[in-house]
């Protein structure tokens, strides 16, 4: 045992210091970005948003909203999709915005190929990006099952994860990742942290994951423990080169969830995806070896995502102006973090 006495900080324990600035507006700040892999030879150009691949956040309308959003977001499109679904889908709308997921399981390499060889026969556009997701990426069986990812699909890009410190994203990214994701247990339906007593703070996992990537020519993905648009500006300022979100795109129309109306208000529900919910709907139960390790909440109907889209591109724009970073690759090196005990002033409310 041993007890690491260095601070490690999460997005409630920083804000990101003002700096004199040229910008007149927030129309003048790009926060798209253009990105080379270590592996693929592909590109990615857009802002690097992207849809968590979960039942109520990675749907096919989601990626549907995002592709007529026009700014290059992308959708990690959740796994649990009959491979003929995906088939037609890539075959109508491309494959412009979305991540395909798996796990590492036999059956989802079975349908991985399934889909690949589905899309060659209907000549449409293939796979170009996956996102091979497990709650624990730091076994070695995961760290192998890219390796086998990469050297059976050369040029598709991949990300991978989840980790939280520099050294499994060095050994993923050695072993055929483009992208490594980080973050255990800061999501919103997320329990690992309670069940396990396990995970690590996300503002300091994205430091020290895109300090490693970085230096091998690799990406990193902040996944989870963002609640408003600030956290997202937090997640770049980091050092981030892609954030995830999972929370704070449940619970509107996209989210091909089921409706209820009680007392004039609509609700949804949206639960993590090893919460017992999901386990019973996509896995038959609990197994007898394992606890949920998420939890379901039920939110207000949240309407069309584009006006939450908007809040959150928005708030970013004005991160980059209050900086000075004309563009999203430039507020990394523009961000200086300041410890706080007090994020806002909740008088009226935390809203």
């Amino acid at each position: 045992m041993r007890i690491e006495q260095d601070v490690k900080l999460d997005f409630k324990d920083v804000l990101i210091r003002p700096k004199r600035s040229t910008l007149a507006s927030r129309q003048d700040v790009d926060i798209r970005r253009e990105f080379k892999f270590k592996w693929s030879k592909n590109t990615f150009h857009g802002v690097p948003v992207v849809a968590a691949n979960m039942d109520g956040v990675g749907t096919f309308e989601m990626a549907r909203a995002f592709e007529e959003n026009g700014q290059g977001l992308t959708v990690a499109i959740h796994k649990h999709y009959p491979p003929e679904e995906i088939i037609e889908f890539f075959s109508q709308e491309g494959a412009n915005s979305v991540w395909y997921s798996l796990g590492v399981v036999e059956r989802d390499v079975e349908k991985l190929e399934s889909v690949m060889k589905g899309l060659k026969n209907k000549k449409g556009r293939t796979l170009d990006k996956l996102c091979i997701d497990v709650a624990n990426g730091y076994s070695e069986p995961f760290a192998e099952f890219v390796a086998k990812i990469r050297d059976k699909y050369p040029d598709i890009v991949i990300m991978a994860g989840n980790v939280v410190t520099g050294e499994m994203t060095e050994q993923l990214l050695l072993n055929g990742a483009d992208v490594v994701k980080v973050g255990i247990g800061p999501g919103s339906v997320c329990t690992t942290r309670k069940m396990t007593g396990v995970g690590y703070p996300q503002l300091s996992a994205i430091i020290e994951c895109a300090d490693s990537a970085h230096g091998l020519s690799g990406l990193v993905c902040a996944d989870g423990g963002c609640t408003v648009p600030g956290d997202v500006a937090k997640a770049f300022g980091a050092g981030s080169d892609f954030v995830m979100l999972g929370g704070m795109l449940a619970g509107h129309a996209q989210s091909e969830a089921d409706i209820v109306e009680e007392s004039g208000d609509r609700y949804v529900s949206f639960y993590g995806m090893s919460s017992e919910d999901a386990m019973n709907k996509h896995a038959g139960g609990v197994a007898s070896y394992r606890a949920s390790e998420g939890k379901t909440v039920r939110i207000k109907f949240r309407g069309d995502v584009k006006d939450t889209l908007q809040d959150i591109l928005g708030g970013l724009r004005s991160a980059c102006t209050y900086v000075g970073a004309k563009t999203l690759k430039q507020l990394s090196k523009r961000t200086t973090f300041v410890r706080v005990t007090q994020q806002i002033n909740n008088i009226f409310g935390s809203d």
